[in-house]
């Protein structure tokens, strides 16, 4: 009987270290998102088409947090946005975010949209990049990427974007000027759901907030708690 009991909770361990292990949906962001423009500047990219590492691509996950659906959450510790859905879900994704020295953080909304917006350096960056040019247009060579969207704090614009990239390579690390960078795919399908004036909360450094943690995925099987 004792052995029988040793055998049966080991199977239930098992089952119990399984479901935990159960592996994480993830998905391309839908082509229905995307306009003939966006289809055609796509196509004319220049940029290594790297893929993302598998803990940062798009997937539909558990939010175990508060904010209202519509609302989008960025954890910069994780590299992760959570745009959130109805009946506590989320979708999170994947995006590069600034150095800890230049990052924003606070409650924002959403106080502009833009398609292939234009690009106009800050006299900040100016001064940390000589040579750039005042303006540069929209398309896919444009920093800002496919879509833009412009926080603002009441009516103040502050001059923080969630925003496309031309260097796909670096989602999950924390090298911009403080803006959010996603990959061009990702931030047509987050610009197709976010509506004007919708919350954004950007947590503090040190504040990460997600239950995954993506460099353990990033380990391999061994180490990944998925």
């Amino acid at each position: 009987m004792a052995s029988f009991g040793v055998k049966l909770g080991l199977v239930c361990a098992s089952l119990m270290l399984a479901g935990c292990m159960q592996a994480t949906v993830y998905e391309k962001a839908p082509e229905a998102s995307l306009t003939s423009r966006d289809k055609d500047q796509l196509a004319k990219a220049r940029y290594a088409k790297v893929a993302v590492p598998e803990p940062y691509r798009r997937a539909i996950v558990d939010y175990h947090r508060k904010e209202a659906p519509g609302s989008i959450l960025v954890d910069s510790d994780n590299h992760y946005l959570y745009y959130v859905l109805e009946g506590g879900k989320a979708l999170r994704y994947g995006v590069t975010v600034g150095e800890e020295a230049l990052a924003f953080s606070g409650v924002a909304r959403v106080g502009n949209m833009q398609e292939w917006p234009k690009w106009t350096p800050t006299a900040d960056i100016h001064k940390r990049i000589e040579g750039l040019p005042q303006q540069v247009a929209g398309g896919i060579d444009n920093p800002l990427g496919a879509r833009a969207l412009y926080l603002y704090q009441g009516n103040k614009d502050t001059l923080f974007r969630i925003h496309g990239t031309n260097q796909p390579e670096y989602i999950g690390a924390s090298i911009s000027s403080g803006c959010i960078r996603m990959t061009n795919e990702d931030v047509i399908d987050l610009y197709s759901r976010v509506k004007m004036n919708s919350v954004v909360v950007v947590l503090e450094p040190k504040h990460g907030d997600s239950p995954t943690n993506p460099k353990l995925a990033l380990q391999g099987p061994a180490s990944s708690p998925y």
